[in-house]
């Protein structure tokens, strides 16, 4: 399970990082608000661990922005504000529970546990796009009667352009978002699991195509059965 944490105290941020970690999350950490909007729109996270306060962008603006994106992603937000009327923008922004500082790792685990729970009702476990099925659980890639596993990053990648059809997804924010922030990866370890996928994909018989993007990046598009011939 991955959660991301949105939060510009770096030290809390970290101790954040540790608590989670401890308790068997992949975390990535980001410090200002629109980090946490290109971050979060990725939907690779199971969980968003969301500031108020933040540079760039406040926490109910990232949430805000978030659900117009379409992005479910369960949101905790974290308030040192423990005024209701905060607590009612941040629900009405789109957070699904807040928490407010400081709080007890014990506090937040159960928490995170409550999220997830609510997870399982609400999220969907298999992507889907265009003539494809990705299984959020198994890495399986599905093309109609065909199915074949992903690697970790190919299963990365895979989600992060399948999550959002026709958008351009540079490499930077590929390397970002499927490596993490503080990766030595570059452009040609990009390029090279964009090849496996673009092969998988032959060999599905899927329709739908990576598309690269020349000097920008790459975006997905949706194949039908329409388009096999493409």
């Amino acid at each position: 399970m991955r959660v991301l944490v949105v939060e510009d105290d770096v030290r809390l941020a970290e101790a954040l990082g540790r608590i989670l970690e401890d308790n068997g999350y992949g975390v990535d950490l980001v410090h200002d608000g629109q980090a946490g909007i290109d971050y979060g729109s990725s939907g690779i996270y199971d969980v968003i661990i969301l500031d108020v306060m933040l540079p760039k962008a406040d926490g109910f603006t990232v949430a805000q922005s978030l659900r117009r994106a379409h992005v479910s992603t369960p949101i905790l937000l974290l308030t040192a504000r423990d005024g209701t009327q905060d607590k009612i923008t941040g629900l009405d922004a789109g957070a699904d529970d807040y928490m407010t500082k400081p709080f007890s790792p014990a506090e937040l685990m159960a928490h995170l546990r409550a999220l997830t729970r609510r997870q399982g009702d609400v999220m969907f476990e298999t992507l889907k796009a265009g003539d494809l099925s990705l299984d959020l659980e198994s890495f399986d890639l599905t093309c109609g009667d065909s199915t074949i596993r992903l690697s970790q990053k190919e299963y990365a990648i895979a989600r992060i352009l399948m999550a959002s059809p026709g958008a351009v997804i540079s490499k930077d924010a590929l390397i970002g978002r499927a490596w993490g922030p503080d990766s030595s990866a570059g452009d040609n370890n990009v390029e090279a699991y964009i090849s496996f996928l673009r092969k998988k994909l032959t060999h599905l018989g899927s329709s739908s195509i990576i598309e690269t993007i020349r000097s920008v990046g790459y975006r997905f598009v949706e194949g039908t059965d329409e388009s096999a011939d493409r």
